[in-house]
């Protein structure tokens, strides 16, 4: 087997941080080899550092290479508590304008078709649209797919899993199907948050869970102040219970319930 030598794994990991701001330490040199190598086989390479010169030359192969790095782990209804608290927030809701939420780290969808399901069995479909995106075009591809591992609907309440999952027969033994209704409300896009999003609209809810942990404090500042252009003043920002704002100065945000922002200013 090829093994990437340090001076290879220095070249990625500073591609990598220019182009999505992820930082590797030093003592990552397996997880890119197991991620990159497939794409060694794949062009007969005999080194590394050949697959990251096509990856400087190739705009396509450079975002291959990425959506191999940013390929992670989800399910439905993660971190529970924050589906608790949506739900309080949903069932008070009494704004006549439409409720827009962003999944900004959609993944393959889970998280954006978790909130789509509670959004539609409190308010009326025309009042709520759910916005997914990530950087990763191969989880994208499979979030407006709907189809889903059997075994992901465990997390899924029952009441919720009856309404909305739809499970495979025959070729799609082993899957279930999110209803076609639901996902009408859910539209995704790849996009950087490292860069300005100003085509997306104006959100009242954003969840930014499991992201943040990925970068440094600069990055992380600057990963929320592109979002907080997507804010309005009373809109919401969800982050993982494993994560924190600590060491980035953001004055606009006010803690409002454990790891729930909302935008004051």
């Amino acid at each position: 087997m090829i093994k990437i030598t340090k001076h290879e794994y220095k070249k990625f990991i500073a591609l990598i941080f220019d182009e999505i701001g992820i930082s590797f330490s030093e003592n990552k040199e397996s997880l890119l080899e197991s991620r990159f190598y497939t794409r060694i086989l794949h062009y007969n390479f005999h080194s590394f550092l050949e697959y990251y010169n096509l990856c400087l030359e190739d705009y396509s192969e450079r975002v291959e290479m990425l959506n191999l790095i940013t390929t992670n782990e989800t399910y439905f209804f993660r971190e529970f508590e924050h589906f608790e608290f949506l739900k309080e927030f949903l069932l008070s809701y009494s704004s006549p304008k439409k409720l827009k939420i962003w999944s900004a780290a959609a993944s393959v969808g889970a998280e954006a078709y978790s909130v789509a399901m509670l959004c539609d069995s409190i308010l009326p479909t025309n009042r709520w649209e759910i916005f997914g995106s990530d950087i990763n075009s191969h989880v994208i591809k499979k979030a407006r797919m709907r189809l889903y591992p059997l075994r992901w609907v465990d997390k899924i309440p029952s009441g919720l899993r009856q309404k909305y999952c739809l499970k495979g027969k025959g070729r799609y033994e082993g899957m279930f199907l999110i209803n076609r209704e639901l996902a009408k409300n859910v539209k995704f896009q790849t996009n950087n948050l490292l860069e300005a999003n100003s085509d997306v609209g104006v959100f009242d809810i954003v969840f930014l869970r499991n992201v943040l942990i990925y970068f440094n404090n600069t990055i992380r500042e600057q990963v929320i102040e592109n979002i907080l252009k997507n804010m309005r003043v009373g809109s919401l920002l969800i982050i993982s219970q494993t994560e924190n704002l600590n060491g980035i100065n953001i004055k606009s945000l006010e803690q409002v319930h454990g790891s729930v922002f909302k935008v004051v200013a």
